[in-house]
């Protein structure tokens, strides 16, 4: 005998089936759990169709925290996040928990978009509210991808990867974002996975060129340096515009290798520079949360033999306020090499002020929304002035970008601001045409100006 009986076989069988459909540390069910409910739900209505909703939700930067605070914390707010969804849901619908951060919800009285989004709502205020985690609160936002049947799939597998292309797009978007599957966000999607192929494909091939951009004392219009930009012009898909391309980079994740690839690219062209002018490049939010980012940057610049001290690296506040602690870090191992730091797109954040306190920058580029604005917009005028005066007072150097005119020019000259870019000073060139400029530009500039 080896102990069990008949009576008892049963029990056992029932109790390793809930198993494999209940996740251990939430007690929500799992993913075979939703695959069940689902397909019942669909055998149940076979003889009267009607159409209902699969969701999937994530938690928006639920990683930095598990990694601050430590996985015993992020189960803590996993099962607190499972217990206000079991809450809340409607009767007859399902929560389960997906994967990691993720949870997935069957809907059958959802039937159209509206009520789906409706439904994202109020499931996304439930989960913002704080996360007890004993001696401290976190807060969380999520974003939701749903996809509604049969217009988005007949089945389990289809209706899924539906739900996960919706969500996909919120995340896109940024945190806190809805989605509900369509055609066209399928097809923006599956243009988006295309243009990624070519994008790849033409950084392996050396195809994503630098242009340079010049930058000038306002004072007398001289040549001070170069700010590098991204350009890539594509065989099949002709111009493709970086602020396309680049943020397509950060999000499918190899944004690395196409920083690495144009900063390499455009320190070897700084090196035919006359040795006073500098490059200006920009590091991306991505770079911004990794640690190796400075000790690889300046291991490019040495490769190349440019001088760490003629380079200027642009941040923006939105990047650096995604992980500022390791933002603070890269920029202070940028700076004791003698790398200069300036702040890009200065006046568009939400902290500006307090960034320039708790951050060590050599210089502020004045957005050109402002600058855009200068000649009919006392507001934008009165700002200008203000941001001048502030770096004046704080040591800094002040650049003001998209100048497009003489007029322009020519105020931002009598407010006192140091340096500028703009189509009026030069467009972005090639590296060739670059040269080209200074020949005609810089030492004809500089000669004029040893003869007087």
């Amino acid at each position: 005998m080896n102990g069990s009986t008949p009576e008892t076989q049963p029990a056992s069988q029932n109790e390793l089936q809930a198993m494999a459909y209940t996740d251990p540390l939430t007690g929500l069910g799992n993913r075979h759990r939703l695959r069940d409910k689902l397909r019942q739900l669909i055998a149940d209505r076979a003889a009267d169709p009607a159409p209902f909703t699969v969701g999937i939700a994530n938690l928006d930067g639920f990683k930095p925290i598990n990694d601050l605070f430590g996985p015993s914390a992020g189960d803590q707010i996993l099962c607190q996040v499972a217990h206000r969804l079991k809450a809340c849901i409607p009767d007859g619908a399902t929560v389960v928990r997906w994967v990691g951060d993720e949870f997935a919800f069957l809907l059958p009285l959802i039937f159209e978009r509206r009520s789906a989004e409706k439904m994202g709502a109020m499931l996304k205020e439930v989960l913002s509210a704080p996360y007890d985690l004993g001696d401290r609160n976190v807060r969380l936002s999520a974003s939701f991808g749903f996809a509604i049947h049969p217009f988005a799939g007949e089945g389990f597998d289809d209706l899924v990867k539906s739900a996960e292309t919706a969500l996909y797009r919120s995340k896109r978007r940024g945190r806190g974002q809805i989605t509900v599957y369509s055609t066209e966000i399928a097809e923006q999607m599956k243009r988006a996975t295309q243009l990624e192929q070519a994008l790849r494909n033409a950084i392996i091939a050396d195809e994503v060129d630098v242009h340079f951009q010049p930058i000038v004392n306002l004072a007398n219009d001289t040549v001070v340096g170069f700010e590098a930009l991204a350009r890539w012009i594509d065989k099949d898909l002709g111009f493709v515009s970086p602020a396309t391309f680049v943020p397509l980079a950060e999000e499918r994740g190899f944004i690395d290798s196409l920083s690495e690839t144009l900063l390499r690219k455009a320190a070897e062209a700084a090196l035919s520079w006359p040795r006073e002018l500098f490059l200006s490049f920009n590091l991306s939010s991505a770079q911004l949360i990794d640690p190796s980012t400075a000790l690889n940057t300046v291991a490019i610049i040495n490769r190349t033999g440019l001088d760490l001290s003629r380079v200027e690296l642009e941040i923006t506040e939105t990047a650096m306020m995604t992980d500022p602690v390791t933002a603070q870090k890269i920029v202070n191992e940028l700076r004791a090499v003698g790398i200069r730091i300036a702040l890009d797109d200065f006046g568009t954040g939400q902290s500006s002020l307090s960034r320039l306190r708790d951050f060590a920058f050599d210089k502020v580029k004045i957005d050109r929304a402002f600058v855009s604005r200068i000649t009919s917009d006392s507001a934008s005028e009165h700002i200008v002035k203000a941001i001048i005066t502030m770096c004046e007072g704080l040591n800094l150097e002040v650049v003001a970008e998209g100048i497009e005119d003489f007029q322009e020019a020519l105020k931002l000259k009598a407010l006192g601001c140091g340096m500028g870019q703009g189509y009026f000073y030069g467009r972005p060139a090639d590296g060739e045409a670059t040269r080209a400029y200074l020949a005609a530009k810089y030492f004809e500039t500089a000669a004029g100006d040893m003869h007087r």
